[in-house]
Formats: structure tokens, sequence, C-alpha cells
């Protein structure tokens, strides 16, 4: 050190010139490659989940249920057991009968994001560590107009009716 400035031997410039890995620079920039960031909601600590019991990771719930619905030998026994009704009301009080559940296994390879200006989109291939697998789950019911499609939680929260399933049809005008 001379007179308080840094000193290099050589021609470089210890600003300029050179990669360094110096430990004291830490985080993204100054010659370090910035990492992938994924936000994600942490669970809540389990003292302070107010939710009722049986409804505390209902995302870790429903992906079991993916991942075993199809190779269950009763399916209608595995839904007896998730407590998904056949026959239910929901909160507007409209009958529901379950005719299908639904499950798929989807991979995002690909992204889409609107150019700026909105003159178009680009799309890229996304790279083997930031490409996702997520399943898809749905179930299937009448309401005796239409088929309408629920969610696990929606269904699991139908007022279960399934011993009473007989249900009359308006004639409509």
């Amino acid at each position: 050190m001379h007179g308080g400035h840094h000193h290099h031997h050589g021609a470089r410039s210890h600003h300029h010139d050179h990669d360094h890995g110096h430990d004291r620079h830490v985080g993204p920039g100054h010659n370090r490659q910035r990492d992938t960031v994924q936000w994600q909601v942490p669970h809540r600590p389990e003292s302070k989940d107010l939710s009722p019991p049986h409804e505390r990771d209902l995302d870790l719930v429903e992906a079991t249920f993916v991942e075993n619905f199809a190779r269950a030998s009763d399916p209608t026994s595995f839904l007896r057991l998730a407590g998904i009704p056949f026959a239910g009301v929901d909160v507007s009080g409209n009958a529901l009968h379950l005719l299908r559940v639904e499950t798929a296994d989807l991979a995002d390879v690909g992204a889409v994001v609107p150019l700026l200006g909105g003159g178009g989109v680009r799309y890229d291939v996304l790279p083997a560590r930031m490409t996702s697998r997520r399943h898809d789950l749905g179930f299937l019911y009448h309401d005796g107009k239409a088929v309408v499609r629920l969610s696990f939680a929606e269904a699991r929260k139908l007022e279960d009716r399934t011993d009473a399933s007989h249900f009359d049809i308006e004639p409509t005008e």
C-alpha cells in the first residue's frame, strides 16, 4: 500500500481488466453468475395455522391423490377415503352428481413472454433446470343442466348427499 491506494504489480487495473474470485464479493453481479430464483410461498408454522385440521396441507393431500388414484384397484373406495362425495350440495344449494375424475400430468418446457409495446410475443425453450412438472386434477359433476368442473378443495367442501342421490329434473319451457 502506498499513500492509502491499493497497488497491483503489473499493468492491470484492479477495477477493469481481470476476473477475480475475491470471496468478499457476495451475491449476483461482480463476475458472478446470477442463479435462477423461484418464488414460493412457504408453509405456515403448524402452531399458527388456523385452518381446520382436515384442510391443512391440502396441496400435499391433492398431490398424493393424483399420484395414487390411477393405481387404485377400487376407484370408488379411493374416492370415499379422500372425502369426495358422489352426490353433494354446493354452497348455493345446487345438487351435484359426480360423473368423472380427470387427472393429467403436465410438463412446462417453454415460455411465452409479451414483447414491450404489445407487438407480439417471444417464445423460449426452457433449459432443463427451469422445466417443471405438475398435475392437473378435476372432478366433473352434473348439476341437472350441465357439467361443472370442481377442484379437489371444492369437491371436498360439498355437503355429502351420496346416500340420497335421487333428484328431479324440472322441465324447461
